[in-house]
């Protein structure tokens, strides 16, 4: 340390900071070693050394940079400069303004006793927070104020004189009270703010970066880039959950290398969130789609933790939203999810009711109570349902194939509501209605022909390539319900096929798919003809595999037997006496609900249509098919399966 007096003013300043850093590991030596500093620069006067003679000059040594702290290694050392260096003290000015109840207590405060830039300052911003509890209808008059025109030109004037704190609390305060962004006062606090952008602390430059966020301009668009570039450089700087949480859920103007560092932080630091911090996180995340695993696992643990009390039924909607959003699936949290909310459901309004129900349609998991909940809900407030909202509800109840206990009551003033309804219903929205109606086995012959009709199809053939296909694909299912189930008389639907010509096999088999065709292939041995794959029917369903059995549950060919289900109408022979025709249905994992083994809406509907048109159905569970090891035990389930099938048929 004795050759810094030789030093050039640049390496001097530096070697002073490097000091400031040594000071914690110095002890009580420190006083000593910043006095043989001070003594040895005296040649080299440095502003900042100069300090007041009520504080000690090697506390204020501390002070010099606050990334001094953060370099020392404690995460903790950071939030505690942020609170405790460089803060005025209160004036009794100060004091009596926070005790103000009331705007004009405030400016009769600051009229009667004067202030410098900086009071000036937290009386404007106590002055917004007053008139943010109290409500803005009763001071609606208040930027016509002229002692609040003189506080802002104080301000103006003598913004070099603001602390930093007070700086950005003002730029947010003048918001809240509706000052325009294209103001002198603004633009000039604006100003100051980009020169000063490197003195901020890190959670002044967060709360500085929410503000600048939603304003408009090019200066604000200036501020916000040298913020966000502040925010990446000194990112170590972080080493508080809120704040971590506070800019994670304004991340759409940081870049993704930021946007990383956030997420890294916030698994480190996601013991110390709160539940609203975990809220903020997992809205952010889904919103940007960011689908990170290890921190939504972390997440997911953390919000078990909590208690009830903290989980309020805003915070538990969000959640299950993220969750959707990202289709990550936890059933512990669900089931804590679904078991919090149940009791809340008759407080809950319609669109929240709605929100979840989708979002754990979305998620495929199925809560009876909850869902007892939703349905008890619409039956006692079906009059406060938009049409849109109804229609959301019956389709998250379709996906998941759920009847309500009360189905008759339910479905009752479900179609009391629509009655009149349907022909203001977007086309794609009434098709997803009847669509769900069909599912839920309460479809009505008016609904059907609404949607059937020629001139309503012409309606959903604008679009991208998928959805038209997508929606063809429902008007066939909807139109096999009115053909199978419905039992409509000619007029409505004659054909299925014409509402919509068979859509095509979808990609490449699955591998279920692709093992189910071989045992086939060994079941019927060098039968020509014995079996079909992949086949594609009238009714918008594909069915994996189609055998044809005699009396003696052999094989036969199928090739030229009479096939209704077929686009052709295959061959010119009938069945004969005692056969039997037989379809296998490959169930995916997808096809079942994730709480337990229950076919979605979608799967059960192909299997009712089947059955109707005549075929004895065998499903293929994916978690018994993978239980088989060989093509000798696959064989063996396919005959038991076959015959179970044709004993139940023969037993009726």
């Amino acid at each position: 340390m004795r050759c810094w007096s030789y030093l050039p003013y640049r390496e001097t300043v530096m070697a002073t900071r490097l000091s400031s850093r040594w000071v914690r590991l110095l002890g009580s030596q420190g006083p000593q070693v910043i006095a043989s500093c001070q003594a040895r620069l005296a040649g080299h006067p440095i502003p900042f050394l100069a300090v007041a003679n009520a504080e000690p000059l090697w506390a204020r040594a501390l002070n010099l940079h606050p990334q001094a702290w953060t370099l020392c290694g404690r995460h903790s050392l950071s939030t505690w400069e942020e609170e405790n260096l460089n803060v005025p003290r209160k004036t009794e000015l100060d004091e009596l303004v926070e005790k103000a109840s009331s705007p004009r207590e405030v400016l009769q405060l600051w009229a009667e006793r004067g202030a410098n830039a900086n009071e000036t300052a937290l009386c404007v911003i106590q002055l917004a927070r007053v008139v943010l509890e109290k409500g803005d209808s009763e001071h609606s008059d208040l930027l016509q104020d002229p002692r609040l025109q003189t506080m802002l030109e104080q301000v103006s004037s003598e913004v070099r004189k603001v602390w930093n704190g007070s700086l950005v609390s003002l730029l947010r305060a003048l918001t809240s009270l509706g000052v325009a962004s294209d103001t002198p006062v603004v633009a000039s606090l604006q100003t100051e703010a980009l020169w000063r952008v490197r003195r901020f602390s890190y959670r002044q430059l967060v709360y500085l970066y929410e503000w600048a966020c939603g304003r408009g301009g090019p200066q604000a668009e200036e501020l916000l880039g040298a913020v966000v570039k502040q925010l990446e450089l000194r990112w170590t700087e972080l080493a508080d959950a809120r704040t971590v949480a506070a800019l994670m859920a304004r991340a759409a103007h940081l870049p993704p290398s930021l946007l990383d560092r956030l997420e890294d932080k916030a698994l480190e630091l996601v013991e110390r969130f709160r539940a609203e911090d975990i809220r903020k996180v997992a809205v952010a995340l889904a919103s940007q789609g960011r689908r990170s695993v290890p921190l939504f696992r972390a997440l997911s643990y953390h919000i078990q933790q909590k208690p009830s009390h903290e989980l309020k039924a805003s915070l538990l909607l969000d959640l299950v939203f993220a969750y959707a959003k990202v289709n990550f699936h936890h059933s512990q949290v669900f089931q804590r999810i679904a078991g919090d909310l149940a009791p809340q459901v008759p407080r809950l309004s319609p669109g929240d009711v709605t929100r979840c129900a989708r979002s754990f349609s979305h998620l495929k998991w199925l809560h009876q109570s909850l869902f007892e909940g939703f349905a008890e809900h619409y039956t006692q407030h079906w009059q406060k349902y938009s049409n849109l909202q109804l229609c959301s509800l019956l389709l998250s109840l379709a996906q998941l194939n759920f009847q309500p206990s009360k189905k008759e009551q339910f479905y009752g003033q479900v179609h009391t509501a629509l009655e009149g309804a349907l022909s203001e219903l977007e086309p794609f929205l009434l098709t997803d209605l009847v669509w769900s109606l069909c599912v839920l086995q309460q479809a009505r012959p008016d609904c059907l022909q609404a949607v059937l009709d020629p001139a309503f199809q012409l309606k959903l053939a604008g679009g991208a390539p998928s959805r038209v296909a997508s929606y063809g694909l429902k008007l066939q299912h909807i139109a096999s319900t009115a053909q199978l189930e419905i039992l409509c008389p000619p007029g409505v639907v004659s054909d299925p096929s014409r509402a919509s010509p068979p859509s095509a096999l979808d990609g490449q088999p699955t591998p279920l798919q692709s093992s189910l065709h071989e045992a086939l292939r060994a079941l019927v041995g060098g039968l020509e003809g014995g079996y079909r794959t992949g086949v594609i029917t009238v009714f918008g369903w594909t069915i994996d595999g189609e055998l044809v059995v005699d009396s003696d549950n052999k094989p036969i060919n199928l090739l030229g037997l009479k096939a209704s289900h077929l686009p052709g109408g295959g061959g010119v022979s009938p069945l004969p006496p005692g056969a039997h025709r037989i379809a296998f249905l490959a169930s995916e994992f997808s096809h079942h609900g994730s709480k337990g083994r229950e076919l979605l809406g979608r799967y059960a509907m192909r299997q009712r249509h089947l059955q109707l048109a005549g075929f004895l159905t065998v499903p293929v569970p994916y978690y018994e098919w993978a239980e088989l090891k060989d093509d000798r035990q696959r064989m063996a389930y396919l005959k038991d399966k076959m015959g179970k099938a044709v004993a139940e048929d023969m037993a009726k």
